[in-house]
């Protein structure tokens, strides 16, 4: 099951999240039949939606995080909430690449150039929005300096998606660790110390580790303090009366022009590919409201 640990370590000075979201990552593959690269890209964006989202404190607190992009993806949407659930979206599914040297999947070649945008709706009159360019596409990365920049949080963060080789998802999740304010030099140089010492996160997930033994890498010896686990999985709210709200913002003269063709419409969800058809005497009764 996928889940996202919460933890405190030094007394405070940090706060650290690790997740694994093989399954959530793997019905996002299966949802969107979504290519290696691509596949990677959009796990990596899932788990770190997931785990900012339950660092949002309010109960309909909502999480959007954007790229737009040069590179053939062109893009990736995600949204979650502070409860764990979280979607997304490629705008081009089935981008492929040749690997990197290393053999590693390109992600950073598949997203080019770019901005990372994220959206926090936490019901004020206007959400927050941070902006940053994108440094690596790598995602990690480019989170990294986000918090940094924006937010003004000294973070580490580490995300992995593992493909079989049938194309399905072996292994998949991440982790964001991060200094508060007040956090002494010698907290600072002993997390530096640690994170450069440990291997990958998918490596560490391929060797059994779980979310909490990955947080044990990264901060044991620090009064490392699990204080609890959020389970997280890919949730859609999408319904068919929220397609027929939308065929109802789409004009008069958009859906007359739907009813000329007297043929029924299918309508697919972005998020999570469900698919709503709509007959055409249901377009009537839209069509008369």
């Amino acid at each position: 099951m996928d889940y996202i640990v919460r933890a405190m370590a030094a007394n405070g000075q940090i706060r650290a999240f690790a997740a694994t979201t093989r399954e959530l990552t793997e019905f996002a593959r299966s949802a969107h039949n979504t290519s290696p690269i691509v596949t990677a890209a959009l796990g990596r964006l899932l788990t770190a939606g997931a785990m900012m989202g339950v660092m949002m404190k309010g109960e309909e607190d909502v999480l959007t995080l954007r790229i737009q992009c040069s590179g053939p993806i062109q893009g990736l949407l995600v949204t979650a909430d502070s409860k764990g659930k979280v979607k997304g979206y490629a705008n081009c599914p089935d981008v492929m690449l040749p690997p990197r040297e290393d053999g590693h999947l390109d992600v950073g070649g598949a997203l080019g150039l770019g901005v990372l945008s994220v959206i926090k709706d936490m019901g004020l009159k206007e959400p927050y929005v941070g902006d940053t360019a994108l440094q690596t596409g790598e995602i990690a990365e480019d989170l990294t300096y986000y918090f940094a920049t924006s937010e003004q949080v000294p973070s580490a963060v580490g995300l992995g998606v593992l493909m079989n080789r049938e194309n399905t998802v072996r292994q998949a999740g991440g982790f964001i660790v991060q200094l508060m304010p007040f956090a002494e030099e010698a907290t600072i140089s002993a997390l530096e110390e640690k994170i450069q010492k440990i291997s990958s996160v998918t490596e560490m997930l391929e060797s059994g580790k779980t979310p909490e033994d990955i947080l044990q890498e990264l901060l044991g010896g620090l009064g490392l303090e699990i204080t609890d686990t959020v389970p997280t999985r890919f949730a859609c709210d999408c319904s068919k009366e929220r397609f027929e709200k939308g065929l109802l913002c789409i004009g008069k003269k958009e859906l007359s022009d739907l009813l000329s063709e007297e043929k029924p419409v299918e309508t697919v969800c972005h998020f999570c590919g469900r698919k709503y058809a709509f007959s055409v005497e249901e377009l009537r009764r839209i069509a008369r409201k």
